[in-house]
This record gives structure tokens, C-alpha cells and sequence, in this order.
């Protein structure tokens, strides 16, 4: 009996425990995924993934022991190398802004890192480099190559996204390797990364050939310091997890502009991961042009949710995983996409802020770098930060920087330009450059093409060499009047980029990335030189080494064989001489 007891005793806190335990945590930090799917113009689709951890924890006090959601292996870098904000993307493909129109997130061709530091890191270049190192490993990338050849300090781009005391812009890095491929080594560390791997919920759709199958792919990591509640006395850390993925009818193979979960990751949804609090599927079905509805959607949504996204009204069809009505039906989760009647060409509207830019030019010593910045608002100017990083081998001519709007000058009024340090540092352009309404800006500045010398070449120096995206960043008036929202309320795709006011809201757009020629010797001549050099040696060489080792015999007459010694016998009984 007293045995009894005292087992009864140890079972009592135990039982007990993992409910207080999980009451405590349920408070300390929550997972919330979320996927929106959005038609693109062309019958294209566009799916983007979230998953948000939220942590009310101290990471940078280092007193964190345990991880149950927050991956072990960021906290500890965070914490570490005194990270205050971490911005990583791995992008495949280029995303058309002016026929897709503005993305959720966009990140540029390749890999791009940019990070803030607190201000108690005292060598912010060895920890960045410390911290480019391992995330490369974490990732299975090629982070390891960023260097002070690819790193620059912009002064007024990339301001924090979550909460910062000041903005010392010494505290940021921000570096590009536009030649990054991105494939499925980077998406499997990506994936265990989250709290429920691949196994359950919205991830179960990330089906590595299915894709990279695609005309767009992008993965990023976003961690940043917020306010644990309302009142801001309390810090939380925000790990967000995010892909876009764009299917178009022609990798795809339909050849049809309908769509469906199964079409686009031959997988559908079965439940929602176990440690989510939130788990949603969103379609837009925003009414284009206030006519009839172009998209309907099955089964039908339980409810629909109306935002002001991106200065524009949208409507969306809310499908939600933790619902227990929503698998009664069905076991499976198979939402499908059908269009009404086709879209005309003359419905899609152009995004009110969109760039490009290309290399012109002619030979192999000097060109022209043009950028085209597009503000096709009718009658609403802003704004706009532009950032141009450009490799130190392409010797930019400053004083050839023109700006034209309209056929005039268009003086910047904030300029700030760093020059380059030959295979020490790039170059770093910085300008504030004001868009009148429904303009086109052209901005081209010449550089000349610098020698390398020949062990810096590429191993396929012919294909060219890589100048990482323009950045623009700017405020764009809103068409519709945004209201205050409750982040916490509204849905994950909001509320990456803090509103500043209801009247603008933030996009950050990225060109293309360049492919400029630079001189390049012939690397096949040495190979020439190799072989012909080789054979006139080889054959002088052996001459002369036979000649200078063979040893010289006088051969002796030989006596001859059997049949001339029988003639020389009977010569000789004949008297004849012997032969």
C-alpha cells in the first residue's frame, strides 16, 4: 500500500505538468500558416506560403534553453552574433511585375541577404561574415562567397521591418549573388525548419518536383523583433517562413487555365499541422473592373474575407483548416479554380509603380547602364529610393549619371554614391528621385570595362558576368484609403511591411538582374601553346637522348651457316677459292 502511494505521488505532478506546461507555451509561442493563391493574368497562378512563429522570449539575453516551435539553430544564431533583424531569399526566375503585377513579397535573381546588427556587435564585418558562413551551411548555398566585393552599407534603403530603436545604418549589410541556383537542397533545409517538417498541414503541398517545376520560385526567411502586445513593453520574435511559386499553363503541360490544388502540387490538403493555431487556405476572387465575378471557386468557401491590399480592394474566398466542418465532406482538401469566361487583354490593369533595365552599348571597353522607373498614376507624384550596386570591374563615370523626366532634368534630391575599391569593394549608388504623375523616368549612367587578371575568371568567363538587381523602394499612393487593422486579425500577407499611413502603403520592386561581357583572353591559346610545346620537346628531347645514350658496336663478319660452310668444303676439294 505504501508502495501504491508513493507511485501515485510521483504520477501526480506528471499528469499535471504537461497541462500547465502546454497552458504556459500556448501563451509563449504560436505557429500560424496561411497560403494564398492569386490568378495571374494569362491564366497563370501564383501560390505563396507562410508560416509565422511568434516567440514571446529574450533571445538576445541568451537564456533561452528550450525550443519547441522557434527553430533551435536561428535562435542560437540570433543570439550569438547579435542579430536584430534577418532578411534571406532564394529566388528562381524573375517576377514580371508589369504583367503579374505587384507580388506579395519580392525578392531578386539568386540569393540576397541583408541584416541589422545591435549596436552592441563592435565588428559588424566579422560577424556578418561569421553569420554568412553559417547560414550557408544551414541552407546547403553558396552564402560562404559573400565578401567585401559584394557588400555594401546602403544609408536609406532597407530600414527595418520590426521594431529598432535607431536606424544606425553601420549596424546593415546587404549583399546579392545574383548567379545563386536555387534547387532542392535549399527548399529541404527550408522545410525542417518548420515546426511540423513536411508531414502535416500546408506543407504537405511542397513537393520538391513540382515546384521547381515552375516559371517562378522563391524562398526567404524573415526574423525581426515586434511588440508582444498593444501597449509595446514586451518584445516578441517573429520567424516568417515564406515561398511563391508561379505555375504557367505551358511548363505546367495543361495547356488549360483551369486550376487546382492536385494540378499544381499533385498533392491535396488532409489537415492542418497539429501545433498551428491558425492554419488557412485564401483565393482571390476580386471582382475585376466591378463586373461579374471572372473566378469561381469549389467547394464553396465557408466565408469570405475583404481587405485593402496593396491600395487595391480585394475579395477573398477563406478556407479554413482547424474548422471541424471542413473534412465531413471530404477527407481531402482539393480547392479548384475555374474561370467564367476568358480575360481580355485591354481588363489587366499595369501596376502603378514598375521598372526595368538593360545593358546598351557596343564593344568590349565602355557602355551604358539605363534604368526606366514607370509612375502610371493619373495625377499622384512620389517619391522613390533607388539602390544600384554595381561590380567594382565595371568603372562607373559619375559625372555621366543623367536623370530625364518628360524630357527634362530630374535632379535627385538625396544622392549618395560610394566608388568602388578595386577588388576590395563594389560600387553603392543611392538616389531619392521624385515620379510626376504618369511619367517615365530614365536614369543611365557609362562605365568602362576593367582587365582582370586571368585567375579571377569565372570557369565559363564567355557566359558573361553578373550586376546584381536596382532596388526601388518607395511609398505608392493608395487608389482606396486604408483602414487600421489588427495584425493579429488579419492575414499574414498584410502585414509583413508596417503601414505608415491609410493613404500609401510600402512596395519594394527589384529589375533584372545584367549579363555584361567583359575582355576575355583566349583560353583555349594556352592549351595550344601546352600541346605544340609538349610535341617539339618530346621529340627533340628523345632525339637527343638517344643520341647521347646509344652505344656503338663493330659487328663482326659471322662465319656464315651450314649450306655456305658444305659450299666452302667442296670448294675447297674442288680448288676453288672459298666463298
Amino acid at each position: 500500500g505504501g508502495m501504491l502511494a508513493a507511485v501515485l505521488l510521483l504520477l501526480l505532478p506528471l499528469a499535471a505538468g504537461p497541462g500547465r506546461a502546454g497552458a504556459g507555451r500556448a501563451q509563449r509561442d504560436a505557429l500560424r500558416e496561411e497560403l494564398l493563391l492569386s490568378p495571374l493574368p494569362a491564366g497563370d497562378v501564383a501560390a505563396t506560403f507562410q508560416f509565422r512563429t511568434r516567440w514571446d522570449a529574450d533571445l538576445q539575453r541568451g537564456a533561452v534553453s528550450h525550443y519547441r516551435l522557434f527553430p533551435k539553430a536561428l535562435g542560437r544564431l540570433v543570439a550569438a552574433l547579435g542579430v536584430r533583424e534577418l532578411h534571406l531569399a532564394l529566388t528562381q526566375g524573375f517576377w514580371r511585375t508589369r504583367a503579374w503585377g505587384q507580388p506579395p513579397l519580392q525578392a531578386p535573381a539568386g540569393a540576397e541577404l541583408w541584416v541589422w546588427f545591435q549596436p552592441t556587435v563592435t565588428d559588424v564585418d566579422k560577424a556578418w561574415k561569421e553569420l554568412s558562413n553559417i547560414l550557408s551551411g544551414i541552407f546547403c548555398a553558396s552564402l560562404n562567397f559573400i565578401d567585401s566585393t559584394n557588400t555594401v552599407t546602403p544609408t536609406a534603403s532597407f530600414k527595418p521591418l520590426g521594431l529598432a530603436n535607431g536606424t544606425d545604418h553601420r549596424l546593415l549589410r546587404y549583399a546579392v549573388l545574383p548567379r545563386e541556383v536555387v534547387c532542392t537542397e535549399n527548399l529541404t533545409p527550408w522545410k525542417k525548419l518548420l515546426p511540423c517538417g513536411s508531414k502535416a498541414g500546408l506543407a504537405v503541398l511542397l513537393k520538391a518536383e513540382r515546384l521547381f517545376h515552375s516559371s517562378y520560385h522563391s524562398q526567404a526567411v524573415h526574423i525581426r523583433p515586434v511588440c508582444r502586445d498593444a501597449s509595446c513593453l514586451a518584445v516578441s520574435w517573429e520567424l516568417r517562413q515564406t515561398l511563391t511559386v508561379v505555375f504557367d499553363t505551358f511548363s505546367s503541360g495543361q495547356g488549360k487555365k483551369d486550376w487546382s490544388l492536385f494540378k499544381m502540387f499533385s498533392r491535396t490538403l488532409t489537415d492542418a499541422c497539429p501545433l498551428a493555431s491558425q492554419s488557412k487556405v485564401y483565393v482571390d476572387i476580386s471582382p475585376k473592373n466591378k463586373e461579374k465575378e471572372l473566378l469561381e471557386v469549389t467547394p464553396p468557401p465557408a466565408s469570405v474575407h475583404e481587405a485593402i491590399v496593396q491600395g487595391d480592394k480585394r475579395t477573398y474566398a477563406v478556407y479554413d483548416l482547424l474548422s471541424p466542418s471542413l473534412f465531413n465532406t471530404s477527407r481531402s482538401l482539393n480547392v479548384q479554380l475555374k474561370w467564367k469566361r476568358p480575360q481580355d487583354s485591354s481588363e489587366l490593369l499595369t501596376p502603378i509603380l514598375h521598372a526595368q533595365r538593360y545593358v546598351s552599348g557596343y564593344g568590349l571597353q565602355t557602355g551604358e547602364i539605363s534604368t526606366l522607373i514607370y509612375n502610371t498614376h493619373p495625377y499622384r507624384a512620389f517619391p522613390v529610393i533607388l539602390l544600384e550596386t554595381v561590380p567594382w570591374y565595371l568603372r562607373l563615370y559619375v559625372h555621366t549619371l543623367t536623370i530625364i523626366t518628360k524630357g527634362k532634368e530630374n535632379k535627385p534630391s538625396y544622392i549618395h554614391y560610394q566608388p568602388a575599391q578595386d577588388r576590395r569593394r563594389p560600387h553603392l549608388l543611392e538616389m531619392l528621385i521624385q515620379l510626376p504623375a504618369n511619367s517615365v523616368t530614365k536614369i543611365t549612367i557609362q562605365f568602362e570595362r576593367a582587365l582582370l587578371k586571368w585567375t579571377e575568371y569565372t570557369p565559363d568567363p564567355n557566359h558573361g558576368f553578373y550586376v546584381s538587381s536596382s532596388v526601388l523602394s518607395a511609398l505608392v499612393p493608395s487608389v482606396i484609403a486604408m483602414k487600421d487593422v489588427d495584425v493579429e486579425q488579419s492575414p499574414l500577407f498584410t502585414s509583413l511591411f508596417p503601414s505608415s499611413d491609410g493613404s500609401s502603403y510600402f512596395v519594394r520592386l527589384y529589375t533584372e538582374p545584367l549579363l555584361v561581357n567583359l575582355p576575355t583572353p583566349d583560353f583555349s591559346m594556352p592549351y595550344n601553346v601546352i600541346c605544340l610545346t609538349c610535341t617539339v620537346v618530346a621529340v627533340c628531347y628523345g632525339s637527343f637522348y638517344n643520341l647521347l645514350t646509344r652505344t656503338f658496336h663493330v659487328e663482326e663478319p659471322s662465319r656464315g651457316g651450314l649450306a655456305k660452310r658444305l659450299a666452302n668444303i667442296i670448294r675447297k676439294f674442288r680448288g676453288v677459292p672459298p666463298l
